[in-house]
């Protein structure tokens, strides 16, 4: 991957985490019209945790490798059509039983996600630059 790319990546990261984080925030507040203030503020500090775990990432991933970098800015695409698409699902069809599920079980699955595949990432290139070292 050029390093054109990765900017392009990393742009397109970055707004989506954006895009994603206030769209996520109106079906939150659409959702919980009726939920006390405090409460949907809660709510939504919760549900906007792995944005900006993801936008902390990336303010530390310049020493990453590239392979690393490029799976966090695809995770910022993927985290955020992810949620996306569970939030606007939500809109729609709204749940009788436990309403607030989506919104406390997304952010923490996301955030699992975020970590399983930013780990293997590292894994895979720190083998690579061991298996360059030693030819």
């Amino acid at each position: 991957m050029s390093a054109e790319s990765l900017r392009l990546l990393r742009r397109m990261g970055l707004s989506a985490l954006l895009a994603g984080a206030v769209g996520s925030l109106a079906l939150l507040i659409r959702a919980g019209q009726r939920a006390p203030r405090l409460l949907l503020l809660l709510m939504a500090i919760w549900m906007l945790s792995p944005f900006i775990v993801l936008l902390l990432a990336g303010v530390l991933s310049k020493r990453w490798s590239l392979l690393t970098r490029a799976t966090l800015y695809c995770l910022m695409l993927v985290v955020t059509l992810g949620s996306l698409t569970i939030y606007g699902d939500d809109a729609l069809r709204p749940r009788k039983a436990q309403a607030a599920f989506v919104y406390v079980a997304v952010p923490p699955a996301s955030c699992l996600f975020v970590a399983i595949a930013l780990s293997t990432a590292a894994l895979i290139s720190a083998r690579r630059l061991r298996r360059e070292d030693a030819a």
